[in-house]
């Protein structure tokens, strides 16, 4: 038996050797460093020994022996938490209960991804990406019926020699269920009509009800501070301070069904300075922008076709006139890559026609915000494989253009998406 497991086993009983007999083993003479710890273990009826009175320390131990060990400790209430962890599966397998401790050994999980992706982007915005985001997801359990979810994310920007990077505590909510309500409260990801009006994260809370009928409201603040992709543009920033909605999810058979009511409140635009813009009204003020959004898509089996209808009820202007305030968003999808099944693919293609007001923090891997107070047109194609266990690699292009100034807004994206 290593010392380590002797001293450890013996201070988990609390109590000294000198309460107890003598050392019963004939090989555990007095003046061993063990002694004390065998003596007290012995007397509690720890360890046993062999039948001819030897103890046998310089002989390695199995797994199962060690776990007989731990399990009479545990029976005596000695607080042996790591090692009931560690040999769980054969205190298990000897019928031992260690449920609660194991509970408590494992009560967070870590997980993570990687990204790495480059863009190209060429047409009136040119320019390139490349870039690596790590993430790391701590998910603490709570109780039975809550976890509290945070991560860290780390970017590095390697489209220049300074080595710069950035690090930030980016989630931390409670999620959990009251009843049969899901709720979901705190700085969480957030995506709304299949991440084509806003995909980000936002500070708040979402409730959900429901199963094959799910109905979802949500109220808080959205974190839509974005830039136009990579500096590329003049910096345009849409920045909401509320935002609330009421959406309903129906699968029937085939079809899946979605509509929904959105509205963000109390909106500005900004230029990269923070310096207040008025190509939307003379203030720099937005109005209110209340988003209704119907849609439905239609599963082949190992194919599928959706579309997705939006109209805005806000007032948008570029250059004097009044912009288109709805849009239409039809996407197709063969099979797809699954990131535990190496070789696995899928396909995806979509058409855009979105008017200024339906989309906010688009989702898409292409320069939509480049056109966010005029709307755009284009096309979107691209697919993904997996090129082994946990790592996807994808490619998609973007071809945009702008609905009034007719400027174009090209794309292709790679990137290799790795999780742990």
């Amino acid at each position: 038996m290593k010392k380590s497991l002797v001293l450890a086993m013996a201070m988990a009983l609390g109590v000294t050797a000198s309460a107890y007999a003598a050392n019963p083993f004939s090989d555990v003479p007095a003046g061993h460093w063990a002694y004390d710890s065998i003596s007290k273990l012995a007397a509690a009826g720890i360890i046993e020994g062999y039948g001819d009175d030897t103890f046998r320390g310089d002989r390695l131990m199995t797994r199962y022996e060690m776990a007989q060990i731990v399990a009479k400790a545990l029976a005596k209430g000695a607080n042996v938490d790591r090692l009931a962890a560690e040999f769980a599966d054969e205190l298990d397998a000897l019928g031992v209960r260690v449920a609660a401790l194991e509970k408590k050994s494992d009560n967070v999980k870590v997980t993570g991804q990687m990204r790495y992706h480059y863009a190209h982007n060429s047409g009136d915005f040119t320019g390139h990406a490349n870039n690596l985001r790590s993430r790391i997801w701590f998910t603490g359990k709570v109780n039975d019926n809550w976890n509290y979810v945070g991560m860290l994310q780390n970017n590095q920007d390697f489209t220049n020699n300074k080595e710069d990077g950035t690090t930030d505590f980016q989630r931390a909510y409670l999620e959990g269920r009251l009843g049969g309500t899901k709720v979901t409260a705190g700085r969480h990801d957030f995506t709304i009509v299949d991440a084509n009006l806003y995909d980000d994260r936002m500070d708040g809370i979402k409730v959900e009800y429901g199963s094959k009928v799910k109905v979802m409201g949500f109220y808080g603040k959205p974190t839509n501070q974005y830039w136009s992709d990579f500096g590329l543009f003049d910096g345009k920033l849409v920045k909401y301070d509320r935002f609330w909605g009421l959406h309903a999810n129906a699968d029937i058979g085939k079809f899946n069904l979605d509509a929904g009511y959105t509205e963000f409140m109390d909106g500005k635009e900004y230029n990269a300075k923070w310096e207040k813009q008025t190509s939307f009204d003379k203030t720099g003020e937005l109005e209110d922008n209340g988003i209704w959004h119907v849609g439905g898509t239609y599963n082949f089996g190992e194919a599928s076709l959706g579309l997705i209808y939006m109209k805005s009820n806000a007032d948008f202007m570029y250059n004097g006139k009044t912009t288109d305030d709805d849009a239409f968003i039809v996407t197709g999808t063969i099979k797809g890559a699954q990131a535990d099944k190496v070789g696995s693919w899928g396909l995806v293609g979509k058409y855009y026609d979105q008017g200024a007001g339906t989309f906010v923090a688009h989702g898409m891997d292409g320069n939509a915000l480049a056109f966010l107070d005029e709307g755009y047109k284009g096309w979107m194609a691209g697919g993904f494989v997996t090129v082994a266990k946990n790592m996807v690699a994808g490619v998609e292009y973007f071809d945009l253009k702008g609905k009034e100034s007719k400027d174009k807004a090209r794309t292709l994206w790679t990137q290799l998406v790795a999780t742990f």
